[in-house]
């Protein structure tokens, strides 16, 4: 989907300048113990389904929404993981936008469909293993996610 016309609005008013966002992340797990990933491109790095609350709209519906635009799942949340923010999840966008986000991260099982990439947001996704996690390509919020949830254990 992009940027969301209320964030968009705000652009407009202060350029590229720092925002704080309140968002979600969505740790989608399956049966057997795999997280689900995803990536903006091929060639990675992987990521977290989630993105931006919006107004008027409680977390736990943005993270369902945000599961379903972005990999086409109606997920079960079951159960609240954290509330992260700090110095690791502030990023510059290539297009110059300065974000510092506040995530709250559920956890969350598929209700139904198959996970498939939007072809917007997300161009592949793929299901990876608690032993994996250490080798796969991370981006810096996943990453920073995983660590301070005490799932991905290594040095930033």
């Amino acid at each position: 989907m992009g940027m969301s016309p209320y964030f968009a609005k705000l652009r407009m008013k202060v350029g590229a300048d720092l925002l704080l966002i309140p968002g979600v992340s969505v740790l989608i797990w399956d049966s057997d113990g795999r997280l689900l990933l995803v990536a903006d491109s091929t060639s990675g790095p992987w990521g977290l389904v989630g993105g931006a609350i919006e107004p008027d709209e409680a977390p736990e519906d943005a993270a369902r929404r945000e599961a379903f635009e972005e990999v086409g799942v109606a997920v079960e949340i079951t159960g609240l993981r954290g509330v992260l923010g700090g110095p690791s999840y502030r990023m510059r966008y290539e297009n110059g936008d300065e974000v510092s986000y506040v995530s709250t991260v559920y956890d969350a099982r598929i209700d139904s469909g198959e996970p498939l990439p939007d072809c917007d947001e997300v161009h592949e996704v793929g299901w990876f293993g608690p032993r994996e996690f250490p080798t796969v390509n991370l981006d810096s919020f996943a990453a920073a996610t995983l660590e301070d949830l005490g799932i991905l254990l290594r040095g930033r």
